[in-house]
């Protein structure tokens, strides 16, 4: 093949095209798909089903990449990211014609009118023909208005020019080129560039004044607040910003979300976010330079300088700016903004709508994000608790496909320690957890965490070692402090950005692990010291404390217990023992 910049084109078997690319230099890309061993599965499956190759040679790399988008538009390619988009967006036409009209359509004709947009929202198109139509009395009338059929008489005006939103053309009560220029006016608006119909309008209002007609002065008046009210809804940036596209992308493992905003005279007149299902783990590189390309076809725009959040190679004809500092890196950021946004909504819906594909999207995040080697639709979590070595317990909890599985969270009491040892209690209780499942025959989970840092981790890794399960199962360590991430035989934590999903259930896991271990810490102390001032009332057993354990749960309600309860439950001579002691117990209480 040519160390050449071109488009290449990949066949199976039966000739049907399987993915399209583009490359500076065609020999070196095509080759590595063949001599690298590559990570993602579907570029391995795609790879295996190549038979045949085909390459088109161009003169430069914006010309392959312009190839490759309508390639990849024409033939849909399965092993490509289509950016799809069914929707017929609204645009404002003003037509060509004498006295054109303006008016909103989703259809586009090459009739010599001129379209502005597309709009993505239906409501920010009609909100600017309302205004339009406040600022100018334009005909709505679909007459041809040529010079001959006004002469002759042959329309009369309508309604809407008793009600004074037009100003007769039909019957030749308005020039055609007094029309003209609120059209030049109307053009700018739409662009976004509202100085010249302010000054225009401020300049009639002098002059109504000046002659005393104070009426029509005040009508121009409003509508130069009306059109300063719409021009302030607008996000301005920075005035010298002017004809400049800004695009930002946000992406994880198998989506990513490209967001769009037009820039005419500082500030944003146009915004739209794209969503992108990635095929072969696409590089946010190579997805936003096919995004630039469509959007641009797709909103017709002719801007020359674009600004990103890192370089893209989009040929000489376009100025790619990543800014650094000031508006320029504001308004990046804001795209970026909108993106996430936009992500976070759809995330959202889908997590009602496709609860599956939330789930799938997380576990294949949560994979990616701790390097593990299968997703972890499976974790258990350690947690131990103790206060000054009193009654040491721990507590396993256990997450399914990211959320809690409360039926199988596990108390355990230490046996074999003694004194307030995490560590040797953490690794008695990970070997008793992982040899019971191994006995009744249990699925074991795809990720242990182990609340604690490097010591209590290491723990935990000697059970595994010592059950022959290092190898099955993945172990990780959370610390508290800094929330770092520990891995076995590793002294670099891992550290996750503070938002990210993975570290939010890691953070769960663990809280969770720490409140169940903490009830049942203190459950037993609550038992523990229960038991101890009950069996001291003489001719009180123990089997007569679990009686009124189960019955009043603690030592406060039993207190409080009627003799007629304790009576009912446990017989009339131990029902007066309790009594007559606590009442003792209440006498004897020096008075604060």
């Amino acid at each position: 093949m040519p160390n050449s910049p071109g488009v290449y084109q990949y066949y199976d078997r039966e000739d049907k095209i399987l993915y399209v690319g583009k490359a500076k230099n065609l020999k070196k890309r095509v080759s590595s798909y063949f001599t690298k061993t590559h990570e993602n599965g579907k570029t391995r499956v795609l790879v295996s089903k190549i038979a045949r190759i085909e390459h088109i040679v161009v003169k430069t790399e914006t010309d392959a990449l312009l190839l490759e988008n309508n390639l990849i538009k024409k033939y849909q390619p399965k092993y490509n990211v289509l950016l799809k988009d069914d929707k017929s967006y609204p645009w404002i036409c003003i037509k060509k014609e004498a006295f054109p009209r303006v008016f909103m359509t989703r259809n586009i004709w090459k009739d010599g009118s001129e379209y502005f947009g597309p709009y993505t929202s239906v409501k920010t198109a009609r909100a600017l023909l309302a205004l339009i139509k406040e600022l100018y009395p334009l005909r709505t009338c679909a007459y041809n208005l040529s010079e001959e059929n006004i002469q002759s008489g042959k329309y009369k005006v309508c309604l809407e020019y008793h009600i004074k939103n037009c100003k007769g053309a039909c019957e030749g009560m308005q020039e055609e080129r007094e029309y003209l220029a609120d059209i030049r006016e109307i053009r700018n608006i739409i662009k976004g560039n509202f100085k010249s119909s302010l000054k225009r309008f401020e300049k009639l209002m002098m002059e109504f004044a000046e002659r005393a007609e104070f009426e029509e002065a005040q009508k121009i008046k409003e509508k130069i607040e009306l059109l300063s009210s719409y021009q302030a809804r607008s996000t301005v940036v920075h005035p010298s910003i002017n004809n400049v596209d800004v695009y930002s992308i946000v992406s994880d493992r198998t989506y990513a979300y490209v967001n769009f905003l037009k820039m005419a005279n500082g500030a944003i007149i146009q915004s739209h976010t794209v969503e992108i299902k990635k095929k072969l783990d696409e590089s946010d590189q190579s997805l936003l330079e096919l995004s630039v390309v469509e959007l641009r076809e797709r909103f017709r725009s002719t801007s020359r300088e674009i600004y990103v959040p890192f370089r893209i190679d989009l040929g000489d004809d376009i100025k790619v700016t990543v800014p650094k500092q000031g508006d320029k890196k504001r308004i990046v950021e804001l795209s970026t903004r909108n993106a996430k946004y936009f992500r976070l909504e759809r995330l959202k819906q889908i997590q009602i709508v496709d609860p599956d594909r939330h789930t799938r999207r997380i576990m294949q995040q949560m994979q990616k994000d701790l390097r593990l080697t299968e997703e972890p639709r499976h974790i258990e979590c350690f947690d131990n608790s103790n206060i000054q070595g009193t009654n040491p317990v721990a507590a396993c909890v256990v997450f399914k496909d990211g959320k809690a599985a409360k039926s199988e969270y596990r108390h355990f009491n230490i046996k074999t320690v003694v004194g307030p040892d995490d560590y040797s209690s953490m690794e008695e209780v990970v070997h008793r957890r992982y040899k019971r499942l191994l006995e009744e025959d249990k699925d074991l989970p795809q990720l242990v965490v182990i609340d604690g840092g490097k010591g209590q981790l290491s723990s935990a890794v000697k059970s595994l070692d010592v059950l022959g399960l290092r190898g099955k199962i993945a172990i990780i360590g959370i610390a508290k402090r800094l929330e770092e991430i520990y891995y076995p035989e590793d002294p670099i934590p891992l550290y996750l950005d503070k938002k990210s999903e993975t570290l939010k259930i890691i953070q769960q896991l663990r809280n969770e692990a720490h409140r169940f271990g903490i009830n049942h810490h203190r459950n037993k102390r609550s038992k523990s010291a229960l038991q101890t001032e009950m069996t001291q009332i003489p001719g009180i057993g123990e089997k007569t404390v679990v009686s009124l354990l189960k019955k009043f749960k603690s030592l406060k309600r039993i207190k409080n217990a009627t003799f007629d309860d304790l009576e009912q439950l446990i017989g009339r001579d131990k029902a007066l023992r309790i009594t007559t002691h606590f009442q003792a117990e209440k006498n004897n209480k020096p008075e604060s």
